[in-house]
């Protein structure tokens, strides 16, 4: 069995869903309550990242993040993740510059949707997420196409993120606006499934809400993460 590292603290809500979600799966797909999978977390600074990004400071973005995946190296981890979408802004430039394989959020969600056979999709995540072309680039490899809901509701969908679900706040007037900006990009941009990318917007949005797939990145990435610890499947960098 392999032992994981993950980068938490990007934010504390999803860390802990990570840890919980990882460990509820281990147990599922061996069959056994008795048994746990060996992790080690590093929280780090949410605000620091979002800080760095607001100041374009993305090589030292790409700094403060390889030095939290050498300290997962240097306690025994066999491979790490970023346990965040917005981290994956600078992911390939922090796995050329580690020694441990990195398992990527995007291209799980990317092979998740070509599963599922969506070629359009559309993604809401924080304002960094949805202005950036790291999902377009990985989905791109899938000829699968990214949409983003209008400057407006990017806005409103950043603010809500860092004001409420960041701080594990989930209110109901939020989800009901974040559903009408999904149900546009359905309607008038022809979205075919809904990427949820940021790890809180799952607190929030269930696939039960919508008519449409969405994609819970955080459930894709740990159904990923579980592949890796069993040894299931190719090998960590496929």
């Amino acid at each position: 069995m392999r032992k994981v590292g993950i980068i938490g603290g990007t934010g504390p809500e999803a860390t802990v869903d990570y840890y919980q979600s990882i460990i509820a799966e281990y147990q599922n797909r061996i069959g056994s309550k008795e048994d746990l999978p060996e992790l080690v977390i590093n929280s780090i600074n949410m605000y620091k990242i979002f800080n760095l990004l607001e100041e374009d400071e993305k090589s030292e973005l790409v700094d403060y993040l390889v030095e939290a995946i050498q300290s997962l190296e240097r306690a025994g981890v066999d491979f790490a993740v970023l346990s965040a979408n917005t981290a994956h802004i600078v992911f390939e430039e922090v796995e050329k510059r580690v020694s441990i394989p990195l398992i990527s959020m995007i291209q799980a969600a990317s092979a998740k949707a070509k599963e599922l056979g969506l070629q359009k999709v559309g993604l809401i995540g924080t304002g960094f997420t949805m202005a950036s072309d790291f999902y377009e680039n990985a989905f791109s490899k899938n000829n699968q196409e990214i949409i983003v809901p209008s400057k407006e509701d990017q806005d409103y969908i950043h603010r809500k993120i860092v004001d409420e679900l960041e701080q594990g706040i989930v209110k109901e007037e939020t989800k009901s606006r974040f559903l009408k900006i999904i149900r546009k990009m359905v309607a008038e941009q022809k979205a075919e499934g809904i990427i949820l990318g940021c790890t809180e917007l799952p607190l929030m949005i269930k696939e039960s809400d919508l008519d449409v797939p969405a994609l819970n990145t955080t459930a894709i990435h740990v159904n990923r993460i579980l592949d890796a610890v069993l040894g299931a499947g190719e090998s960590i960098d496929d």
